[in-house]
């Protein structure tokens, strides 16, 4: 039987590369200057005026999707019967995965039948593009929902997130570091390690100065931790500054050889939460503990 691959903005890949797999998507929403646009993965968003805004220095907000929304959007699914696999941003980062699960149950009292299935992906940005990525490869294949749907559980914390980034004060907004913690790091240009961990949650690992020092330990850290690199499609994704995610890209090529490396800018949901100049770098490899 046929089913449908959906997922959310925060996946971070290009709107065109799901519309030609036929992968639906729920959009998450940004404020900035008390202005609220739609995440809809580069379709209509202005990311270049987003960055150039966040740049100036203004702070944007995001939202969580409700469970109401979560509500109409599976609903058309359910009236047609179309079996759903949806690939949900991490419940780690953010409580649209529960407000999804929440809009499942409700359904589940409307109708009689509702074939929809939840993978809380514990990543975020391109780990879950990636994910993302790997099912719409599976389902190309053949396999079968409930098969693509083993994998993803089988696999989802093996993905390895390992991020950089270059503006402190948006984690110092949102919580990750002290403002003194940001001050000094800011005078000593001091860049932070970030990963995701076990529970989806971003955790702060380590720290460099300068940023050539950064993008080459995350670089150190996915060659580290990768397995079977010749067999994966890696992502980088970076806020502004893809000069540095090619930097990236070239220190990867010269450690390992992949099957490919894509480069995709960071979605203005999550560059939201890590400013201009992030550059973050997935693939599969150890399991996260």
């Amino acid at each position: 039987m046929t089913f449908k691959i959906v997922t959310d903005s925060c996946c971070d890949l290009p709107y065109k590369l799901l519309e030609e797999n036929n992968v639906d998507f729920i959009s998450m929403t940004i404020t900035i200057n008390d202005n609220e646009l739609i995440d809809d993965l580069g379709e209509t968003f202005d990311y270049d005026v987003f960055l150039q805004s966040v740049r100036e220095g203004a702070l944007p907000t995001t939202s969580q999707v409700n469970s109401g929304r979560y509500l109409e959007f599976f609903r058309t699914f359910v009236e047609k019967k179309e079996p759903v696999l949806y690939l949900a941003f991490s419940s780690g980062l953010s409580g649209s995965y529960q407000s999804a699960v929440q809009a499942v149950e409700m359904l589940k009292e409307e109708y009689n039948e509702v074939d929809i299935y939840i993978v809380d992906t514990k990543a975020a940005s391109l780990g879950q593009g990636l994910l993302v990525y790997k099912a719409i490869e599976l389902k190309k294949a053949g396999h079968s929902l409930e098969e693509v749907l083993f994998w993803l559980e089988d696999n989802k914390m093996n993905v390895q997130s390992w991020v950089t980034v270059d503006d402190l004060k948006h984690l110092e907004r949102g919580g990750r570091i002290s403002k003194t913690t940001a001050a000094i790091g800011g005078l000593m240009n001091i860049k932070p390690i970030i990963t995701v961990d076990a529970d989806g949650k971003l955790q702060n690992v380590g720290k460099v100065r300068g940023r050539s020092k950064s993008i080459k330990k995350i670089v150190e850290e996915t060659v580290q931790q990768i397995k079977n690199p010749v067999d994966q499609t890696l992502f980088i994704a970076y806020a502004g500054d893809k000069e540095g995610a090619e930097k990236a890209k070239e220190l990867l090529n010269d450690e390992i050889q992949t099957k490919e490396i894509l480069l995709y800018p960071l979605g203005p949901t999550i560059a939201s939460h890590t400013g201009y100049g992030c550059i973050a770098m997935f693939s599969l490899g150890a399991e996260r503990k």
